[in-house]
Formats: C-alpha cells, sequence, structure tokens
C-alpha cells in the first residue's frame, strides 16, 4: 500500500494561549520495524493538552500535534518477526484493520507510528473507536486513581470537584459502585442533575454555596475520605479544611493553575495523605497497562460505565481552538472529541 509524503496535523510551533494553534503540513510517520501505523480518526481532548499548548508542561518537539489521545484502524503491524512471533504482542490483540486507541504527546495528525510495547491499546470489536477515544485517558485516569491513589471502598465518603467533566462522571460512576457515598461539585443546576444520574448522592454549586460549609454539614463536621481534585489552585486549601482526620488528597490537575508549594506542617494537622499522581507513572509495566485496559474495556462494553461525549469539532486550527476554550471555561459536561477522519 502507498502512503503520502506528507500529512496534515493541527498543533503548535510555540507554546502561548490559543492563537498558537495551527493547521500544520507534517512529513508521514518514520514507521520502525517496531511500530503499529495507525489510521487516525478521532482525537480526545484533555487539560493536558492545554498544559503542552501553554509551556506548563514543557515539550521539545516542534512542531507538536496538539493531542495525547488518538483511536483509529492499524493499517501496518511491526515488521520485525520475533515480536510478531513473541507471546506478548499476541497477548495485546493488535490485528491488521483492528481498532486501536494510544495516549501519547503529538498525536493530533492523520497518521501515527507507535510502538506496539507503549500505551496503544487494541479496542475491542464492540466499542467504536469514537468512544475508544472518548474513555482511553479519563478512563484510565479513573480506574488507577480509584484503586491506587486512594482504593475507594464500600463505606467511604468522596469528594469529586467538578463532578460534571469528563474524569468527575467516571469517578463518580466508578467510585459509586464501590459502595462510597459520592459529594461533588459543579457550576450550575444542569450539571448538577447530570452528576445525579451518574452516582453523585449530593451535588454542591460552588458558586452559590460555601463549599466546606456544606461538606462539613454532610459528613457531620468529619470531612471526607478522600478528595479527587483537578482544579488545583483555587480548591487545594479548602481541600485541607474538608479531609477528614488520616484521609488522602489527590491533586491530579491544574485547571485553575498550579498549586502553590506546600507547607508539610499542614498536613500534621489531620495526618492528611496527599498525592500529585500522574498516569503514566501507574502504567510503567506492560502487566499494569493490560490491567488496567482490560478492566476499562470491560466496564465499557458492558455499560457499567457510561461515556459522556460533550460535542465533536473539526479537524482544524479553528476547530481545535474552540475546543481548547470550551474545555477551560467550563462550558463542557463529558468528553470532547476532534473528528480526524470522516
Amino acid at each position: 500500500m502507498s502512503y503520502p509524503t506528507s500529512i496534515k496535523a493541527v498543533g503548535i510551533n510555540e507554546t502561548g494561549g490559543i492563537e498558537v494553534i495551527q493547521n500544520l503540513e507534517v512529513p508521514f510517520p518514520e514507521v520502525k520495524p517496531t511500530d503499529l501505523l495507525v489510521k487516525v480518526e478521532w482525537a480526545g481532548v484533555n487539560f493536558v493538552d492545554t498544559y503542552h499548548r501553554s509551556g506548563l508542561y514543557p515539550s521539545r518537539q516542534r512542531p507538536l500535534p496538539i493531542a495525547t489521545e488518538v483511536s483509529g484502524i492499524i493499517l501496518e503491524l511491526p515488521s520485525d518477526p520475533s515480536i510478531l512471533e513473541s507471546s506478548d504482542f499476541k497477548n495485546r490483540g493488535f490485528k491488521k484493520g483492528g481498532r486501536v486507541a494510544i495516549h501519547l504527546p503529538g498525536l493530533l495528525q492523520e497518521y501515527v507510528a507507535v510502538n506496539w510495547n507503549t500505551t496503544a491499546y487494541a479496542v475491542p470489536d464492540k466499542i467504536s473507536t469514537r468512544v475508544a477515544a472518548a474513555a482511553l485517558l479519563q478512563g484510565l485516569t479513573t480506574l488507577a486513581q480509584v484503586t491506587e491513589s486512594y482504593h475507594v471502598d464500600n463505606g467511604d465518603t468522596v469528594l469529586i470537584h467538578t463532578v460534571a467533566g469528563g474524569v468527575g462522571l467516571l469517578h463518580a460512576q466508578v467510585a459509586k459502585a464501590r459502595g462510597a457515598t459520592i459529594i461533588g461539585t459543579t457550576s450550575t443546576t444542569e450539571k448538577a442533575e447530570l452528576a445525579k444520574t451518574h452516582g453523585a448522592d449530593h451535588v454542591i454549586l460552588y458558586k452559590q454555596e460555601n463549599t466546606v460549609e456544606r461538606v462539613l454539614e454532610l459528613t457531620d463536621g468529619e470531612g471526607v475520605n478522600v478528595i479527587y481534585d483537578g482544579v488545583g489552585r483555587a480548591t487545594f486549601d479548602d481541600d485541607l479544611k474538608m479531609i477528614k482526620r488520616k484521609g488522602t488528597i489527590v491533586s491530579f490537575g491544574n485547571a485553575s493553575g498550579q498549586v502553590e508549594p506546600v507547607d508539610l506542617l499542614k498536613l500534621a494537622k489531620k495526618n492528611v495523605k496527599l498525592l500529585r499522581p500522574t498516569l503514566a507513572n501507574y502504567l510503567v509495566t506492560a502487566e499494569e497497562r493490560n490491567h488496567y485496559s482490560a478492566e476499562l474495556w470491560r466496564l465499557v462494553s458492558g455499560g457499567a460505565l457510561r461515556i459522556n461525549i460533550h460535542a465533536e469539532y473539526p479537524f482544524t486550527d479553528e476547530g481545535v481552538r474552540q475546543a481548547h476554550i470550551d474545555l477551560t471555561t467550563g462550558k463542557t459536561t463529558g468528553k470532547l472529541l476532534i473528528k480526524v477522519a470522516e
């Protein structure tokens, strides 16, 4: 099969605001003997993309196609026979013409080539590439955090900031299924109703209510066992007031900016555990990647984990700019997608 010498991408040549996002023409990817060649159909939009674009998370790659999560169709398998014959490769379920979802920086282009033994995951036939792109990054984040950052269990009380967002809705569903009581924060009554249909027991409208007072009221003054906080700077100090003695704060995002340096003595008042996890460090080994991806696809295909897609945007500089605006201004619920191929 012949391929073009150059392909379309959308990304950046410098860091900055949304104005730095532009249409790009990049070379067709170099395909190594270890690589899968993938025709991209969908890309997920995530806060991490805005961090790469702004320079909060530095990257030397230029140009940088500005997506960290895509799905598509496998056009070519690795050409190294020893890989194809290995049990590890066979266990991953990759096949020519099969579906695949990938999360790595620099993916928003028509074709990508990725090492088979990284964060590329075969997608079951029951799951479309559209749903796979919406589920992968946020779904793996949720499963790792509710299992390893803090293992949510029956009887726990969990606080989820921005509970109607893509990650928040998934955290609420999984934690509720494990028997936890879910308290969420959000901005509007419409978002609150959506969160309640996904497992939230109590939703606090943070623009109208005092979140700290309400959480302490709901927990008889004790606070919650764990807080999942993707907001960052704006909520962190209040987290320390709402966490229970010996509780855990999982600060995993910077939607409002980075958390200021923390005086560790603040944690001593209640023996609080504080984590700043990254998904990459939960998916280092093949065993970890296989475990969490298998669990994710099982929950999605069986209907136990509902994937909410807020909107689709065109594969253009204007489309990606609008997606970044909508994501960062609190206008969305669930997942945002870029439609790369028809």
